[in-house]
Parts: structure tokens; C-alpha cells; sequence
């Protein structure tokens, strides 16, 4: 007799944001202290490759350009984390899906009311004094400039400022993909235009297609396929394509960049931007997604093959290791995040993680039963404008018409 294999249960969805949100300042903080950097200059500054938390590229980082004054390292999240945790303080008000308006009216007043501790400051300021350019124009922009905020993020540098704390979005659609792009479209417009908003959109779609119950990295990139647009969609597809020859993130450092080069305006040197860089384009991408998307599928979803993968890339990768370890997370759960790192992050950054996943925890449970709500409402009115001799067939036809493709 032939005995069938259980298969494995799946991970509930507290777990899964759990995993991600942890996940994500893991990440955050791993890449901050070599972020700007190749490759070989990480290897170089720390004599291999970074293996875990690591601290600050300067001693002297208080003075040191062109960082100063901020510590990375030693364990600090970065504006990504600052920024996906204020936009989970937005989902605790509105307790809802979110548009640009909640952006205007909550996450803008978050960034300039409230101090909070900053720990690559290693003080309490508002966080507007902590985010750089590209974020303190949503406040330029909606408090300053009372710009519509379906708007307002049209002339801002096309960049992954959207995108990076985009994780949340995809939690409150686990599982739901298409919801989760649409949602972080609306959003994300009020902060970028072009490629950066569309980054947004399938980031968070990534997010909500980890969730999925039998979701596997290929999986994920799938569902960002289905969506992606325009240079986002051929950047991930050039990456991805690379990433599926590899089984060693190391080796496939110089592959990944050649394969997303064509799509970055940034140029080879992240420092020293081409004139080009960061301008509104169909034809291009933002770096950090596709390369995430990369580290995830070489990583083959284990959380500290696709982080490290990620922080050892340089260029952008706090925002890299951001997004990938986002992924992990979702995908592997809790677990998959080690613990040491989760403590060691927490500890030094002086955060609560879990208290922040138990708060979109419930926030997505309760959209969930709205959604449910509209669309059991929704179906009601829909069949009370349906005649009566119309059967479920009849409408089965109407819906794919004959002759229609």
C-alpha cells in the first residue's frame, strides 16, 4: 500500500504578516550600513561578505559625509521602516482601504506633529526630520502646497520612496493581488509618478500574493508579471530570467546588475546619478524591486539566503533587503525570520514589532468583513436588477458573450 504524504499546514495570515513585517526591518537595518556601496566595496570595508547586523561604514558617523548624522548600523531600520510603520498608524485610523486622501489627511500630519524616536539619530524628532527629499515632498506638496492628492506626487524624482513602504497594502489584500496593485496605485499617487508608482502597485501586489496559502517565490513573481507595467514589467522579467540560472546569490551580483542596467536611470555609479536619473518613463524601472524579486527566487524564499543576497548587492539595498525580506517573511512566516536578528533589531531600534503586526493584524481582519459586507451587498442589488426569468446560465453567457474574446 501506497501511504499519501500530509501536506504541510498552511501558515495563518497573522503569521504572515508577522513574518513580513518583521522580515522588512530586519532587512531595513541589515542593508543600511552598506547601503551606497558595490559589492566590492563591502567586501572590502568588512572582509568579506556582511553575514549579519554589522556597524556604522564610519566610525566617526557622526561627521563622516556624506551620512552624517545619521548611525546606520548596529541594528537601526532606516526611513524604510519609519515610513511602513507610519503608514500602518494610517490604517489604524481609517480602519478601511486607503486612498491618496488618507495619505493627505493622516500619514502627512504623522510625519510633521508627532516625535517619535529615531534611531539612526538616536533621538526623539519628528520623523520629517529623518525622511530625505523625495518623502518630505508629500509634505511640501499636501501640507504646503494643498496640491489634489490624486496628484501630488507628479514632479517628485521618480524613485522607490513609494514603493519601500508599500508591505502593508498587501497585508490588508492578502491574498488578493489585484486589490492589493490597485489600492497601493491610488495611495502611492500622492507621493510618485511614472515607474515609481507603478513599483508601488506591484510591490504591494507581491506582498499579497506571498500570502497565499501554496505561494512560492516563482509564484510571487508570477502574480508581479500578471500585473506590472510598461519597464517595471520587462526589468523584472530580464532580472528574473538571470535569477532563474543562479543558485548562488554571489555569483549572480554581476548578472542581476547587467540584466536591470538597461531599466535604471541611476547609472553605474549610485552616488553620482546620470542627468537622466530618476525622470518620469515608461520605458524604465526603479532597481530595488526587480533585484528583490531576483534575491527572492535564487534564495528559493529562505529568509537569509535572499536578505543576505540582497545586502551584499549594495546600491539601494537597505530598500532592497526592505522589500526581499518582506517577501521571505510573508512567504515563511515568523519562523523564517532569525530571532536573534528580530531581537537584536528591536533592541537597538527601540521597537515593538510585534505589536505593530498584531495592530495590521487587526486592522486586515476588520477590512476583510467590510469587504465582505460590500460584496454580499453588492450581489443582492445586482440580482434585484436582474429579471427573474434570468438563470445563472443567462448570466454566465452575458458575462462571455458569444463571438467576444
Amino acid at each position: 500500500m501506497t501511504s499519501k504524504s500530509t501536506p504541510p499546514p498552511t501558515l495563518p495570515l497573522t503569521d504572515r504578516i508577522t513574518g513580513c513585517l518583521i522580515g522588512a526591518a530586519v532587512g531595513d537595518a541589515l542593508g543600511g550600513p552598506v547601503e551606497g556601496y558595490s559589492p566590492e566595496q563591502i567586501v572590502e570595508r568588512h572582509g568579506g561578505r556582511v553575514t549579519g547586523i554589522v556597524g556604522p561604514w564610519n566610525e566617526d558617523w557622526r561627521t563622516a559625509r556624506p551620512l552624517a548624522p545619521y548611525h546606520k548600523g548596529d541594528g537601526h531600520i532606516t526611513d524604510d521602516t519609519l515610513m511602513t510603520h507610519a503608514l500602518i498608524r494610517v490604517y489604524e485610523k481609517v480602519r478601511d482601504h486607503l486612498d491618496a486622501y488618507a495619505v493627505a489627511g493622516h500619514l502627512v500630519p504623522d510625519l510633521i506633529s508627532t516625535p517619535r524616536w529615531i534611531p539612526e539619530l538616536e533621538a526623539e524628532a519628528l520623523p520629517l526630520q529623518r525622511i530625505f527629499l523625495a518623502e518630505k515632498w508629500l509634505v511640501t506638496r499636501l501640507h504646503y502646497g494643498h496640491v489634489d492628492p490624486r496628484e501630488a506626487g507628479t514632479g517628485n524624482i521618480v524613485n522607490c520612496g513609494a514603493a519601500m513602504y508599500m508591505a502593508p497594502i498587501g497585508l490588508v489584500n492578502a491574498a488578493h493581488p489585484a486589490a492589493a496593485y490597485a489600492e497601493a496605485i491610488e495611495v502611492a499617487g500622492a507621493h510618485q509618478s511614472s515607474y515609481g508608482r507603478e513599483a508601488a502597485g506591484v510591490f504591494a501586489a507581491a506582498v499579497a500574493a506571498a500570502c497565499l496559502p501554496d505561494a512560492t517565490p516563482a509564484s510571487v513573481v508570477a502574480a508581479c508579471l500578471d500585473l506590472a507595467k510598461d519597464g517595471t514589467r520587462a526589468a523584472i522579467e530580464a532580472v528574473c530570467a538571470v535569477a532563474a540560472r543562479h543558485r548562488d546569490t554571489e555569483s549572480a551580483q554581476r548578472g542581476l546588475r547587467e540584466a536591470v542596467a538597461p531599466f535604471d536611470t541611476v547609472g553605474p555609479h549610485y552616488r553620482a546619478p546620470s542627468l537622466g536619473a530618476r525622470r518620469p518613463s515608461r520605458l524604465h524601472s526603479i532597481e530595488e524591486l526587480p533585484i528583490a524579486l531576483g534575491m527572492l527566487l535564487i534564495g528559493a524564499g529562505d529568509y537569509r539566503r535572499t536578505v543576505l543576497g540582497s545586502v551584499n548587492y549594495g546600491r539601494d539595498c537597505d530598500s532592497i533587503a526592505t522589500m526581499s525580506g518582506a517577501l521571505a517573511g510573508a512567504l515563511g512566516g515568523e519562523t523564517a525570520v532569525p530571532a536573534e536578528w528580530a531581537r537584536d533589531v528591536a533592541e537597538a531600534s527601540r521597537l515593538d514589532l510585534h505589536a505593530t503586526a498584531r495592530a495590521l493584524t487587526k486592522v486586515a481582519y476588520e477590512v476583510f468583513a467590510r469587504d465582505t459586507e460590500r460584496r454580499r451587498a453588492h450581489e443582492a442589488a445586482f440580482v434585484a436588477l436582474t429579471p427573474s426569468q434570468v438563470t445563472a446560465p443567462h448570466l454566465a453567457a452575458a458575462q462571455h458573450p458569444v463571438g467576444v474574446r
